[in-house]
Protein backbone atom coordinates (compact mmCIF):
# COMPACT_ATOMS: atom_id res chain seq x y z
CA UNK A 1 0.00 0.00 0.00
CA UNK A 2 1.44 3.00 -1.14
CA UNK A 3 -0.37 6.92 -0.77
CA UNK A 4 0.56 7.88 -3.88
CA UNK A 5 -2.60 11.26 -3.14
CA UNK A 6 -3.00 14.55 -1.43
CA UNK A 7 -5.62 12.88 0.61
CA UNK A 8 -6.18 12.22 4.02
CA UNK A 9 -4.63 8.64 4.96
CA UNK A 10 -7.84 6.28 6.03
CA UNK A 11 -7.72 4.74 9.25
CA UNK A 12 -6.68 1.46 7.93
CA UNK A 13 -3.17 2.95 6.18
CA UNK A 14 -2.51 4.51 9.28
CA UNK A 15 -2.37 1.38 11.43
CA UNK A 16 -0.99 -0.53 8.15
CA UNK A 17 1.65 2.13 8.62
CA UNK A 18 1.94 2.02 12.61
CA UNK A 19 2.19 -1.48 12.54
CA UNK A 20 6.02 -1.64 10.72
CA UNK A 21 6.43 1.13 12.97
CA UNK A 22 6.18 -0.58 16.01
CA UNK A 23 8.22 -3.43 15.28
CA UNK A 24 10.85 -1.03 15.21
CA UNK A 25 9.95 0.66 18.53
CA UNK A 26 9.18 -2.15 20.08
CA UNK A 27 13.36 -3.54 19.02
CA UNK A 28 14.08 -0.58 21.21
CA UNK A 29 12.28 -1.13 24.22
CA UNK A 30 12.61 -4.22 24.32
CA UNK A 31 16.50 -3.47 24.58
CA UNK A 32 16.06 -0.79 27.29
CA UNK A 33 14.06 -3.33 29.81
CA UNK A 34 15.74 -6.10 29.26
CA UNK A 35 19.49 -4.93 29.51
CA UNK A 36 18.15 -2.35 32.66
CA UNK A 37 17.47 -5.52 34.69
CA UNK A 38 20.33 -7.53 33.59
CA UNK A 39 23.07 -5.14 33.58
CA UNK A 40 24.51 -5.85 37.36
CA UNK A 41 24.37 -9.31 36.52
CA UNK A 42 27.16 -8.36 33.28
CA UNK A 43 28.50 -6.04 35.40
CA UNK A 44 29.27 -8.37 38.08
CA UNK A 45 30.43 -11.19 35.42
CA UNK A 46 32.64 -8.91 33.62
CA UNK A 47 34.10 -7.72 37.22
CA UNK A 48 33.46 -3.74 36.56
CA UNK A 49 30.14 -2.74 38.65
CA UNK A 50 31.42 0.53 38.54
CA UNK A 51 31.99 1.11 35.08
CA UNK A 52 28.36 0.49 34.62
CA UNK A 53 27.51 3.82 33.55
CA UNK A 54 30.06 3.55 30.31
CA UNK A 55 27.64 0.23 28.93
CA UNK A 56 24.78 3.13 29.48
CA UNK A 57 26.46 6.00 28.61
CA UNK A 58 28.30 4.85 25.52
CA UNK A 59 24.61 3.87 24.39
CA UNK A 60 22.98 7.09 25.16
CA UNK A 61 26.28 9.44 23.37
CA UNK A 62 25.91 7.65 19.94
CA UNK A 63 22.13 7.77 19.85
CA UNK A 64 21.91 11.33 20.94
CA UNK A 65 24.25 12.76 18.62
CA UNK A 66 22.97 10.49 15.76
CA UNK A 67 18.98 11.85 16.07
CA UNK A 68 19.59 15.06 14.75
CA UNK A 69 20.81 13.48 11.44
CA UNK A 70 18.56 10.53 11.12
CA UNK A 71 15.86 13.73 11.03
CA UNK A 72 17.88 15.48 8.37
CA UNK A 73 18.70 12.72 6.72
CA UNK A 74 15.07 11.13 6.02
CA UNK A 75 13.85 15.00 5.21
CA UNK A 76 16.18 14.20 2.26
CA UNK A 77 16.36 10.44 1.04
CA UNK A 78 13.03 9.50 3.07
CA UNK A 79 11.97 7.98 6.21
CA UNK A 80 11.79 4.32 5.50
CA UNK A 81 15.52 4.17 3.83
CA UNK A 82 16.61 5.26 7.54
CA UNK A 83 14.25 3.57 9.18
CA UNK A 84 15.72 0.29 8.29
CA UNK A 85 19.05 1.17 8.56
CA UNK A 86 18.37 1.99 11.80
CA UNK A 87 17.22 -1.50 12.33
CA UNK A 88 19.98 -3.32 10.62
CA UNK A 89 22.86 -1.20 12.54
CA UNK A 90 20.84 -2.18 15.81
CA UNK A 91 21.04 -5.96 15.31
CA UNK A 92 24.85 -5.79 14.01
CA UNK A 93 25.45 -3.96 17.55
CA UNK A 94 23.84 -6.28 19.13
CA UNK A 95 25.54 -9.22 17.47
CA UNK A 96 29.08 -7.73 18.64
CA UNK A 97 27.85 -6.66 22.61
CA UNK A 98 27.33 -11.05 22.86
CA UNK A 99 31.42 -11.56 22.25
CA UNK A 100 32.24 -8.62 24.76
CA UNK A 101 35.10 -9.48 27.46
CA UNK A 102 35.16 -6.20 29.71
CA UNK A 103 33.37 -3.14 30.55
CA UNK A 104 34.99 -1.60 28.21
CA UNK A 105 34.44 -3.53 25.23
CA UNK A 106 30.71 -3.83 26.22
CA UNK A 107 30.82 0.21 25.93
CA UNK A 108 32.07 0.20 22.63
CA UNK A 109 29.12 -2.28 21.04
CA UNK A 110 26.60 -0.52 23.09
CA UNK A 111 27.66 2.79 20.71
CA UNK A 112 27.30 0.36 18.17
CA UNK A 113 23.86 -0.59 19.42
CA UNK A 114 22.94 3.09 20.37
CA UNK A 115 24.10 4.66 16.15
CA UNK A 116 20.87 2.64 15.42
CA UNK A 117 18.33 3.38 18.39
CA UNK A 118 19.14 6.74 17.42
CA UNK A 119 17.14 6.49 14.89
CA UNK A 120 14.17 3.94 15.73
CA UNK A 121 12.24 6.57 18.41
CA UNK A 122 12.97 9.73 16.19
CA UNK A 123 12.05 8.67 12.92
CA UNK A 124 8.95 6.28 14.38
CA UNK A 125 7.42 9.83 16.28
CA UNK A 126 8.55 11.71 13.11
CA UNK A 127 6.64 9.36 10.76
CA UNK A 128 3.40 9.71 12.84
CA UNK A 129 3.82 13.29 12.93
CA UNK A 130 4.35 13.45 9.06
CA UNK A 131 0.90 11.02 8.35
CA UNK A 132 -1.72 12.06 11.48
CA UNK A 133 -2.80 15.47 12.49
CA UNK A 134 -2.02 16.69 15.90
CA UNK A 135 -5.74 16.66 17.01
CA UNK A 136 -5.99 12.97 16.38
CA UNK A 137 -2.94 11.14 17.18
CA UNK A 138 -4.26 10.62 20.52
CA UNK A 139 -6.33 7.67 18.85
CA UNK A 140 -2.94 5.77 17.73
CA UNK A 141 -1.07 6.50 20.95
CA UNK A 142 -2.83 2.91 22.38
CA UNK A 143 -0.80 1.18 19.49
CA UNK A 144 2.47 2.25 21.07
CA UNK A 145 1.50 2.21 24.38
CA UNK A 146 0.68 -1.23 23.73
CA UNK A 147 4.18 -1.73 22.36
CA UNK A 148 5.77 -0.08 25.41
CA UNK A 149 3.17 -2.05 28.28
CA UNK A 150 4.82 -5.44 26.74
CA UNK A 151 8.13 -4.72 26.40
CA UNK A 152 8.32 -3.41 30.08
CA UNK A 153 6.54 -7.04 31.08
CA UNK A 154 8.10 -9.04 28.31
CA UNK A 155 11.63 -7.64 28.66
CA UNK A 156 12.44 -7.90 32.25
CA UNK A 157 10.92 -11.29 32.56
CA UNK A 158 12.77 -12.62 29.59
CA UNK A 159 16.10 -10.45 30.49
CA UNK A 160 16.27 -11.91 34.39
CA UNK A 161 15.40 -15.31 32.58
CA UNK A 162 18.48 -14.75 30.35
CA UNK A 163 20.80 -13.21 33.15
CA UNK A 164 19.97 -15.90 35.42
CA UNK A 165 20.83 -18.59 33.37
CA UNK A 166 24.45 -20.20 33.73
CA UNK A 167 24.49 -21.18 29.94
CA UNK A 168 22.10 -21.51 27.10
CA UNK A 169 23.09 -23.50 24.00
CA UNK A 170 27.00 -23.12 24.92
CA UNK A 171 26.38 -19.66 25.16
CA UNK A 172 26.37 -17.76 28.68
CA UNK A 173 22.94 -16.66 29.68
CA UNK A 174 23.39 -13.01 30.19
CA UNK A 175 24.62 -13.02 26.40
CA UNK A 176 21.04 -13.86 25.11
CA UNK A 177 20.42 -10.76 26.32
CA UNK A 178 22.10 -9.30 23.25
CA UNK A 179 21.55 -11.91 20.89
CA UNK A 180 17.36 -11.78 21.26
CA UNK A 181 17.53 -8.49 19.40
CA UNK A 182 18.34 -10.29 15.74
CA UNK A 183 15.35 -12.58 15.26
CA UNK A 184 13.36 -9.86 16.60
CA UNK A 185 15.12 -7.14 14.41
CA UNK A 186 14.97 -9.37 11.34
CA UNK A 187 11.46 -9.77 11.96
CA UNK A 188 11.44 -6.38 12.05
CA UNK A 189 12.93 -5.30 9.04
CA UNK A 190 10.36 -7.72 6.98
CA UNK A 191 7.55 -6.18 8.49
CA UNK A 192 8.93 -2.69 7.49
CA UNK A 193 9.19 -3.38 4.25
CA UNK A 194 6.18 -4.74 3.89
CA UNK A 195 3.96 -2.67 5.35
CA UNK A 196 6.10 0.90 5.44
CA UNK A 197 5.19 2.52 2.27
CA UNK A 198 5.12 6.73 2.38
CA UNK A 199 4.83 8.90 0.03
CA UNK A 200 8.20 10.86 0.02
CA UNK A 201 8.71 14.96 -1.02
CA UNK A 202 12.24 15.43 -1.25
CA UNK A 203 13.74 18.15 1.13
CA UNK A 204 17.32 19.05 0.22
CA UNK A 205 19.74 19.84 3.77
CA UNK A 206 23.17 20.32 3.70
CA UNK A 207 24.57 17.60 6.04
CA UNK A 208 25.94 19.15 9.26
CA UNK A 209 28.85 16.38 9.80
CA UNK A 210 30.97 19.26 11.68
CA UNK A 211 28.56 20.22 13.90
CA UNK A 212 28.27 16.04 14.34
CA UNK A 213 31.87 15.85 15.18
CA UNK A 214 32.21 18.68 17.61
CA UNK A 215 29.15 17.45 19.74
CA UNK A 216 30.82 13.93 20.01
CA UNK A 217 34.11 16.24 20.86
CA UNK A 218 32.27 18.43 23.72
CA UNK A 219 29.92 15.91 25.14
CA UNK A 220 32.94 12.56 25.66
CA UNK A 221 35.60 14.73 27.50
CA UNK A 222 32.73 16.05 29.70
CA UNK A 223 31.37 12.57 30.25
CA UNK A 224 34.70 10.93 30.82
CA UNK A 225 35.41 13.53 33.49
CA UNK A 226 32.21 12.68 35.28
CA UNK A 227 32.79 8.67 35.22
CA UNK A 228 36.55 9.23 36.24
CA UNK A 229 36.69 11.98 38.39
CA UNK A 230 36.42 10.04 41.42
CA UNK A 231 39.56 7.83 40.70
CA UNK A 232 41.60 11.08 38.56
CA UNK A 233 40.54 13.92 41.56
CA UNK A 234 38.13 16.78 40.18
CA UNK A 235 41.10 19.27 40.03
CA UNK A 236 43.56 16.73 38.63
CA UNK A 237 45.67 17.44 35.29
CA UNK A 238 43.32 14.98 33.18
CA UNK A 239 40.35 16.13 34.41
CA UNK A 240 41.50 20.01 33.74
CA UNK A 241 42.06 19.05 30.46
CA UNK A 242 38.76 17.48 29.88
CA UNK A 243 36.78 20.35 31.30
CA UNK A 244 39.21 22.36 28.40
CA UNK A 245 38.32 20.51 25.81
CA UNK A 246 34.43 19.73 26.45
CA UNK A 247 34.21 23.37 26.93
CA UNK A 248 36.21 24.71 23.79
CA UNK A 249 34.60 22.25 21.75
CA UNK A 250 31.24 22.96 22.72
CA UNK A 251 31.98 26.60 21.80
CA UNK A 252 33.08 26.01 18.24
CA UNK A 253 29.51 23.57 18.64
CA UNK A 254 27.31 26.48 19.20
CA UNK A 255 29.76 28.84 16.50
CA UNK A 256 29.63 26.15 13.62
CA UNK A 257 25.46 25.97 14.36
CA UNK A 258 25.08 29.74 13.79
CA UNK A 259 27.38 29.86 11.08
CA UNK A 260 25.07 26.55 9.62
CA UNK A 261 21.71 28.18 10.48
CA UNK A 262 18.51 26.12 9.16
CA UNK A 263 21.10 23.33 8.06
CA UNK A 264 22.39 22.75 11.20
CA UNK A 265 22.29 19.68 13.39
CA UNK A 266 20.44 21.33 16.10
CA UNK A 267 19.29 24.95 14.20
CA UNK A 268 19.50 27.22 16.94
CA UNK A 269 16.89 29.71 14.89
CA UNK A 270 14.24 27.27 16.27
CA UNK A 271 15.01 27.90 19.33
CA UNK A 272 13.74 31.31 19.20
CA UNK A 273 10.48 29.95 19.08
CA UNK A 274 9.11 29.68 22.59
CA UNK A 275 7.18 26.59 22.79
CA UNK A 276 10.27 24.67 21.26
CA UNK A 277 13.33 26.60 23.46
CA UNK A 278 11.00 25.83 26.07
CA UNK A 279 10.11 22.51 25.84
CA UNK A 280 13.86 21.64 24.56
CA UNK A 281 15.35 22.83 28.21
CA UNK A 282 12.40 21.49 29.98
CA UNK A 283 13.50 18.11 28.30
CA UNK A 284 17.08 18.31 29.08
CA UNK A 285 16.46 18.40 32.91
CA UNK A 286 13.34 15.72 32.50
CA UNK A 287 16.24 13.49 30.67
CA UNK A 288 18.58 13.78 33.69
CA UNK A 289 15.82 12.74 36.26
CA UNK A 290 14.64 9.99 34.46
CA UNK A 291 17.63 8.33 33.48
CA UNK A 292 18.64 8.75 37.06
CA UNK A 293 15.93 7.23 38.70
CA UNK A 294 16.07 4.31 36.33
CA UNK A 295 19.64 3.77 36.84
CA UNK A 296 19.35 3.81 39.80
CA UNK A 297 16.19 2.13 41.16
CA UNK A 298 16.92 -1.09 39.76
CA UNK A 299 20.39 -1.19 41.51
CA UNK A 300 18.18 -0.32 44.16
CA UNK A 301 16.42 -3.74 44.05
CA UNK A 302 18.80 -6.14 43.02
CA UNK A 303 21.76 -4.81 45.70
CA UNK A 304 19.33 -3.61 48.56
CA UNK A 305 16.34 -5.42 48.40
CA UNK A 306 18.05 -8.27 47.20
CA UNK A 307 15.75 -9.10 44.32
CA UNK A 308 17.12 -11.26 41.18
CA UNK A 309 16.85 -9.53 37.82
CA UNK A 310 13.70 -11.31 37.15
CA UNK A 311 12.10 -9.58 39.88
CA UNK A 312 13.51 -6.39 39.69
CA UNK A 313 11.68 -5.92 36.79
CA UNK A 314 8.90 -7.37 37.61
CA UNK A 315 8.90 -4.66 40.72
CA UNK A 316 9.51 -1.77 38.43
CA UNK A 317 5.86 -2.95 36.76
CA UNK A 318 4.13 0.26 38.93
CA UNK A 319 6.21 2.62 37.27
CA UNK A 320 5.33 1.02 33.84
CA UNK A 321 1.90 1.06 34.76
CA UNK A 322 1.92 5.27 36.07
CA UNK A 323 4.06 6.05 33.07
CA UNK A 324 1.34 4.66 30.56
CA UNK A 325 -1.84 5.73 32.78
CA UNK A 326 0.11 9.10 31.96
CA UNK A 327 0.36 8.72 28.41
CA UNK A 328 -2.98 7.54 27.90
CA UNK A 329 -4.76 10.35 30.66
CA UNK A 330 -3.18 12.59 28.90
CA UNK A 331 -3.47 11.98 25.15
CA UNK A 332 -7.27 11.34 25.49
CA UNK A 333 -7.52 14.58 27.24
CA UNK A 334 -5.56 16.40 24.71
CA UNK A 335 -7.59 15.30 21.71
CA UNK A 336 -10.39 16.14 23.26
CA UNK A 337 -10.01 19.47 24.23
CA UNK A 338 -6.77 20.56 22.56
CA UNK A 339 -5.19 21.68 25.16
CA UNK A 340 -1.90 20.11 26.25
CA UNK A 341 -0.22 22.48 28.61
CA UNK A 342 -1.03 21.43 31.98
CA UNK A 343 -0.05 17.74 31.81
CA UNK A 344 3.86 18.59 31.22
CA UNK A 345 3.45 21.07 34.56
CA UNK A 346 1.69 18.62 36.66
CA UNK A 347 4.36 15.54 35.27
CA UNK A 348 7.30 17.80 36.56
CA UNK A 349 6.17 18.42 39.61
CA UNK A 350 5.05 14.69 39.92
CA UNK A 351 8.65 14.11 39.01
CA UNK A 352 10.10 16.65 42.13
CA UNK A 353 8.13 15.28 44.56
CA UNK A 354 8.67 11.99 43.43
CA UNK A 355 12.29 11.89 43.66
CA UNK A 356 12.32 14.08 46.81
CA UNK A 357 9.90 11.16 48.84
CA UNK A 358 12.90 8.13 47.12
CA UNK A 359 15.58 10.33 48.82
CA UNK A 360 13.80 9.16 52.24
CA UNK A 361 14.09 5.32 51.48
CA UNK A 362 16.23 3.29 53.01
CA UNK A 363 17.43 -0.14 52.60
CA UNK A 364 14.72 -1.39 55.06
CA UNK A 365 11.95 0.55 53.95
CA UNK A 366 8.79 -1.73 52.74
CA UNK A 367 8.98 -2.50 49.15
CA UNK A 368 5.00 -1.59 48.77
CA UNK A 369 6.01 2.09 50.05
CA UNK A 370 8.47 2.05 47.15
CA UNK A 371 6.21 0.86 44.73
CA UNK A 372 3.79 3.33 45.17
CA UNK A 373 6.82 5.89 44.90
CA UNK A 374 7.40 4.49 41.50
CA UNK A 375 3.74 5.05 40.25
CA UNK A 376 3.90 8.78 40.32
CA UNK A 377 7.30 8.45 39.49
CA UNK A 378 6.09 6.85 35.82
CA UNK A 379 2.84 9.43 36.03
CA UNK A 380 4.76 12.12 35.73
CA UNK A 381 7.23 10.58 32.83
CA UNK A 382 3.66 9.88 31.19
CA UNK A 383 2.52 13.26 31.52
CA UNK A 384 5.96 14.78 29.73
CA UNK A 385 6.28 11.83 26.75
CA UNK A 386 3.60 12.50 24.47
CA UNK A 387 2.79 16.37 25.26
CA UNK A 388 6.18 17.48 25.14
CA UNK A 389 6.52 16.03 21.61
CA UNK A 390 3.44 16.94 20.30
CA UNK A 391 4.01 20.71 21.61
CA UNK A 392 7.34 20.67 19.14
CA UNK A 393 6.20 19.22 16.36
CA UNK A 394 3.16 21.60 16.29
CA UNK A 395 5.19 24.46 17.01
CA UNK A 396 7.17 24.41 13.63
CA UNK A 397 5.70 24.23 10.00
CA UNK A 398 5.36 20.81 7.99
CA UNK A 399 8.75 21.06 6.29
CA UNK A 400 10.54 20.67 9.70
CA UNK A 401 8.75 17.96 11.60
CA UNK A 402 11.85 15.88 11.05
CA UNK A 403 14.12 17.81 12.46
CA UNK A 404 11.98 19.23 15.41
CA UNK A 405 10.63 15.57 16.40
CA UNK A 406 14.50 14.61 16.22
CA UNK A 407 15.20 17.68 18.26
CA UNK A 408 12.77 16.78 20.60
CA UNK A 409 14.55 13.33 21.43
CA UNK A 410 17.60 15.04 21.46
CA UNK A 411 17.51 17.05 23.96
CA UNK A 412 15.97 14.36 26.21
CA UNK A 413 18.83 12.16 25.49
CA UNK A 414 21.24 14.45 26.07
CA UNK A 415 20.21 15.06 29.48
CA UNK A 416 19.78 11.37 29.85
CA UNK A 417 23.27 10.74 29.32
CA UNK A 418 24.41 13.55 31.34
CA UNK A 419 21.98 12.58 34.41
CA UNK A 420 22.99 8.35 33.58
CA UNK A 421 26.53 9.59 33.86
CA UNK A 422 26.80 12.03 36.61
CA UNK A 423 24.09 10.16 38.89
CA UNK A 424 26.20 7.09 38.99
CA UNK A 425 29.42 8.46 39.60
CA UNK A 426 27.92 10.73 42.58
CA UNK A 427 26.65 7.08 43.68
CA UNK A 428 29.80 5.59 43.22
CA UNK A 429 31.94 7.70 44.63
CA UNK A 430 29.76 7.82 47.90
CA UNK A 431 29.33 4.27 48.04
CA UNK A 432 32.57 3.64 49.75
CA UNK A 433 32.40 6.28 52.16
CA UNK A 434 28.71 5.37 52.91
CA UNK A 435 29.64 1.83 53.62
CA UNK A 436 32.71 2.53 55.67
CA UNK A 437 30.52 4.53 57.76
CA UNK A 438 28.06 1.76 58.40
CA UNK A 439 30.64 -0.78 59.23
CA UNK A 440 31.71 1.49 62.21
CA UNK A 441 28.17 1.35 63.49
CA UNK A 442 26.95 -1.79 62.76
CA UNK A 443 30.64 -4.16 63.35
CA UNK A 444 30.58 -3.30 67.25
CA UNK A 445 26.78 -4.37 67.37
CA UNK A 446 26.15 -7.40 69.26
CA UNK A 447 24.22 -9.48 66.11
CA UNK A 448 27.19 -8.32 64.14
CA UNK A 449 30.02 -9.90 66.58
CA UNK A 450 27.78 -13.05 66.59
CA UNK A 451 28.11 -13.74 62.79
CA UNK A 452 31.72 -12.75 63.00
CA UNK A 453 32.11 -15.79 64.83
CA UNK A 454 30.19 -17.98 63.26
CA UNK A 455 32.78 -20.88 60.98
CA UNK A 456 30.12 -20.65 58.17
CA UNK A 457 31.29 -17.16 58.17
CA UNK A 458 34.81 -17.55 58.88
CA UNK A 459 36.15 -16.47 55.00
CA UNK A 460 34.69 -12.96 55.48
CA UNK A 461 36.00 -12.63 59.25
CA UNK A 462 39.64 -12.97 57.72
CA UNK A 463 38.94 -10.52 55.04
CA UNK A 464 37.24 -7.68 57.22
CA UNK A 465 40.16 -8.58 59.44
CA UNK A 466 42.42 -7.23 56.79
CA UNK A 467 40.29 -4.69 56.02
CA UNK A 468 40.33 -3.03 59.22
CA UNK A 469 44.20 -3.41 59.29
CA UNK A 470 43.93 -0.86 56.22
CA UNK A 471 41.00 1.38 57.33
CA UNK A 472 38.10 -0.77 55.61
CA UNK A 473 38.71 0.95 52.14
CA UNK A 474 39.13 -2.08 50.76
CA UNK A 475 36.30 -4.05 51.29
CA UNK A 476 34.28 -0.75 50.88
CA UNK A 477 36.00 -0.67 47.73
CA UNK A 478 35.54 -4.35 46.62
CA UNK A 479 31.78 -4.53 46.51
CA UNK A 480 31.97 -2.17 43.34
CA UNK A 481 33.73 -4.59 41.32
CA UNK A 482 31.68 -7.30 42.35
CA UNK A 483 28.64 -7.32 44.27
CA UNK A 484 27.24 -10.60 43.74
CA UNK A 485 28.69 -11.85 46.73
CA UNK A 486 25.96 -9.65 48.79
CA UNK A 487 23.72 -12.98 47.79
CA UNK A 488 24.87 -15.33 49.74
CA UNK A 489 26.58 -13.67 52.65
CA UNK A 490 25.29 -13.45 56.26
CA UNK A 491 22.24 -11.25 56.05
CA UNK A 492 23.75 -9.70 59.44
CA UNK A 493 27.21 -9.06 57.87
CA UNK A 494 25.23 -7.96 54.56
CA UNK A 495 23.95 -4.67 56.50
CA UNK A 496 26.65 -2.52 56.54
CA UNK A 497 26.58 -2.95 52.40
CA UNK A 498 23.09 -2.04 52.14
CA UNK A 499 22.93 0.49 54.37
CA UNK A 500 25.94 2.28 52.46
CA UNK A 501 23.98 1.64 48.96
CA UNK A 502 20.79 3.36 50.29
CA UNK A 503 22.42 5.96 51.77
CA UNK A 504 24.53 6.84 48.41
CA UNK A 505 21.35 6.44 46.69
CA UNK A 506 19.52 9.15 48.98
CA UNK A 507 22.27 11.69 47.53
CA UNK A 508 20.91 10.76 43.88
CA UNK A 509 17.65 11.13 44.47
CA UNK A 510 17.88 14.70 46.20
CA UNK A 511 20.33 15.87 43.70
CA UNK A 512 17.51 14.14 40.87
CA UNK A 513 14.65 16.18 43.15
CA UNK A 514 16.62 19.43 43.14
CA UNK A 515 17.29 19.49 38.91
CA UNK A 516 13.56 18.92 38.82
CA UNK A 517 13.03 22.63 40.55
CA UNK A 518 14.34 24.06 38.23
CA UNK A 519 12.61 22.10 35.60
CA UNK A 520 9.59 23.09 37.14
CA UNK A 521 10.20 27.23 36.88
CA UNK A 522 11.55 26.67 33.02
CA UNK A 523 7.98 24.31 32.34
CA UNK A 524 5.83 26.91 33.83
CA UNK A 525 6.80 29.33 30.95
CA UNK A 526 5.41 26.82 28.35
CA UNK A 527 2.93 28.44 26.14
CA UNK A 528 -0.62 26.84 24.91
CA UNK A 529 -0.71 27.06 21.24
CA UNK A 530 -3.67 26.01 19.39
CA UNK A 531 -3.01 22.35 17.80
CA UNK A 532 -3.46 21.58 14.41
CA UNK A 533 -5.93 19.70 12.82
CA UNK A 534 -4.25 18.80 9.68
CA UNK A 535 -1.63 15.96 9.38
CA UNK A 536 2.03 17.59 7.89
CA UNK A 537 1.44 15.54 4.58
CA UNK A 538 -2.20 17.54 3.69
CA UNK A 539 -0.10 20.50 4.94
CA UNK A 540 2.95 20.38 2.58
CA UNK A 541 0.54 19.39 -0.40
CA UNK A 542 -1.51 22.09 0.28
CA UNK A 543 1.56 24.55 0.30
CA UNK A 544 3.17 23.05 -2.69
CA UNK A 545 -0.50 23.19 -4.86
CA UNK A 546 -0.74 27.12 -3.70
CA UNK A 547 2.73 27.24 -4.92
CA UNK A 548 2.43 25.78 -8.71
CA UNK A 549 -1.17 27.51 -8.71
CA UNK A 550 1.11 30.98 -8.31
CA UNK A 551 3.82 29.58 -10.78
CA UNK A 552 0.99 28.83 -13.20
CA UNK A 553 -0.51 32.29 -12.70
CA UNK A 554 2.57 33.47 -14.50
CA UNK A 555 4.27 30.64 -17.06
CA UNK A 556 2.53 27.39 -18.55
CA UNK A 557 3.76 24.53 -17.24
CA UNK A 558 5.84 21.91 -18.41
CA UNK A 559 5.90 17.87 -17.49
Amino acid sequence: MTATTDQPLTHRQIVTILVGLMSGMFLAALDQTIVATAIRTIADDLKGLEHQAWATTAYLITSTIVTPLYGKLSDIYGRKKFFTTAITIFVIGSVLCTFSTSMLELAAFRAVQGLGAGGLFSLALAIVGDIVPPRERAKYQGYFLAVFGTSSVLGPVVGGFLAGSDDILGITGWRWVFLVNVPIGIGALLLVSKTLHLRHTRLDHRIDWTGAALLSASLVPLLLVAEQGREWGWGSTNAIACYAVGLVAAALFFWQEARMGEEAILPLAMFRNRTVGVSSAASILIGIAMFGGLASLPLYLQIVKGATPTEAGLQLVPMTLGIMSGSIISGQVISRTGRYRWFPIVGVALLTVSLFVFHYIEFDTPLWQTMIVMVFFGLGLGFNFQPLTLAVQNAVPPQQIGVATSTATFTRQIGGTIGTAVFLSILFSLVPEKITGAMRTVAPTPDFQDALRDPANAEFARQFAASQSSGGAAQSSGVLQDSSFLTTLDERLAKPFLIGFSEAMDHVFLVGAAVMVLGLVIIWFLPEVELRKGSAYQERADADAEADAGAGAGATPTH
